[in-house]
């Protein structure tokens, strides 16, 4: 008795020669819509579902093969002999591999024109049930759901190797795409009634590559791409040149990445473990990379660059003189490209940084959980601001207080950060008490503190760090406000003039 196979896909990629493959090994292909016709296109002898089924194709081809001559057979335990009884008084055949792909519902989903019908229509019902029950039924029945397993599979077929692992295997990565199919439905529907947090939350990704190690070379770690990730993301990136990214790399970029999106102006930023070591604006990319560098030109050592611009020639030479990771930038020029691929081993990325950024959710795992929030879209909104001290900032100090507030919010907790000029000077990160997140941030910039401003990320609970920013020369400063002792701070402001402004809103990151 021959063996049946049942092909169902969309994608019809190698399909053919598959095909051809199980019909030398004797198989009885059954078949619908267009995989029946490609097939016979090729002049490979295939049975159509509804003469299987005795039942013709309704309701569009929405209901072809849920028909218990389909299922029976897919089902059916092969070692079980009421099964087996069960089969022949019905008169349904067993099936013993099944090929399908779905409906293209991502790749709809991916279209800017789909509409609402279409993509409904795009949601496969059959297709995932014949899956799960050909999955479910593994011992008895070859689950093949991607065109990269066929040569395998004809391989232990021709072979006659085809053992409980392979089994096994299949059947794994059948449950994963149906589970991702679903996943996709469901936060489509979940988007569509704009529910942020509902009763489960599924998520699904595609994996971009293994990488070497996690954060350390003992953790093991891979990286991984939502199925449907905007063109900005880091994700869509494309590689120009180095050797493959780390996991620390891409946490890096991603960072790097956040931070200068946040600038209109031409804006360059060096980052080191997540933080900034140093942000700069200017006229030009040139200037704006000179000023990133020069606040802090020891820690941007190994670091990673981003830019909001085009890298030019002039940019590029001065990047080639510093030990960098990574270079991000939307574009290089010919020239900037000839001068940084000198260097074997840095990783130069392009992705558009024009695109709006949409709110996101941030997963956090846990030990057996997780945490979900949106991301920190929060920006400054001038109805929000108040003043509390008696002298008001200048329209200089104003444009350092705002440049130095979308700084700070990508500061590690508790943070504290000094600019002048559009450009970083002194950047306090991660410490437990904000007065030393200032002291580290006054301590780096020295006698450059001097007439400039300071942000940080939350309220003083108390005024020392206000007093310490004051005795090092700060003019003015930025924070959300809310302490209990907001008083004291104002207080020790009008003492040394300084002027300072509440934005109502916090920016922790932890």
């Amino acid at each position: 008795m021959s063996k049946r196979a049942l092909i169902s896909v969309s994608n019809k990629d190698q399909i053919v020669p598959f095909a051809e493959g199980l019909k030398a090994l004797n198989y009885e292909i059954i078949s619908t819509g267009g995989t029946l016709t490609v097939l016979e296109d090729a002049n490979i002898p295939v049975t159509a579902v509804d003469e299987v089924t005795d039942f013709p194709e309704i309701l569009d081809g929405r209901v072809k093969t849920l028909h218990p001559k389909i299922h029976g057979g897919l089902l059916a335990k092969k070692n079980n002999e009421a099964h087996a009884t069960e089969l022949e008084a019905n008169d349904i055949s067993p099936i013993d591999l099944v090929v399908v792909n779905l409906y293209p519902f991502k790749e709809t989903l991916a279209k800017e024109a789909a509409l609402h019908d279409e993509i409904v229509e795009n949601i496969d019902i059959g297709g995932p049930a014949m899956l799960r029950a050909a999955a479910k039924n593994y011992e008895a029945v070859l689950p093949v759901v991607d065109p990269a397993d066929y040569d395998q599979v004809l391989t232990a077929l021709k072979n006659d190797s085809v053992n409980v692992d392979l089994r096994e295997q299949l059947a794994a990565k059948v449950f994963r795409h149906t589970a991702q199919y679903d996943t996709l439905i469901a936060q489509y529907f979940t988007k569509r009634t704009n529910e942020s947090f509902p009763e489960t939350y599924s998520v699904t990704y595609e994996k971009v590559q293994t990488l070497r190690y996690g954060e350390n070379p003992h953790q093991q770690a891979a990286f991984y791409k939502e199925p449907l990730a905007v063109a900005s993301s880091l994700t869509n990136a494309t590689q120009l040149h180095g050797k493959e990214l780390s996991y620390n790399n891409i946490q890096d970029a991603e960072a790097a990445l956040a931070i200068v999106r946040e600038y209109d102006e031409p804006a360059a930023v060096a980052v080191k473990h997540m933080n900034p070591c140093g942000i700069g604006i200017g006229d030009n990319i040139h200037q704006a990379f000179q000023k990133a560098y020069e606040a802090d030109p020891v820690s941007i050592f190994g670091g990673i660059v981003a830019c909001n611009r085009e890298v030019d020639q002039q940019t590029a030479e001065q990047l080639n003189e510093i030990f960098l990771e990574i270079v991000i930038a939307p574009t290089f020029t010919k020239e900037a490209l000839a001068i940084l691929q000198q260097k074997e081993n840095i990783r130069l990325l392009t992705l558009p940084l024009d695109e709006n950024q949409l709110p996101y959710h941030q997963l956090k795992s846990l030990n057996g959980g997780t945490l979900i929030q949106t991301n920190d879209a929060g920006k400054l909104v001038e109805n929000n601001l108040s003043y509390p001290t008696k002298r008001k900032p200048t329209e200089d100090e104003r444009a350092n207080l705002l440049f130095s507030w979308k700084a700070v919010k990508h500061v590690k907790s508790n943070a504290i950060v000094l600019a002048k000029n559009g450009q970083t000077i002194g950047i306090g990160a991660g410490q437990m008490n904000r007065v030393g997140a200032a002291h580290i941030a006054l301590e780096q910039a020295g006698e450059k503190a001097k007439g400039s401003v300071l942000a940080s990320d939350a309220f003083f609970p108390m005024p020392d760090t206000v007093e310490a920013a004051a005795k090092a020369g700060i003019t003015a400063i930025i924070q959300p406000g809310g302490s209990k002792r907001d008083a004291d701070s104002i207080a020790v402001c009008d003492q040394y003039n300084i002027a300072m402004v509440f934005t109502n809103m916090r920016h922790f990151k932890h």
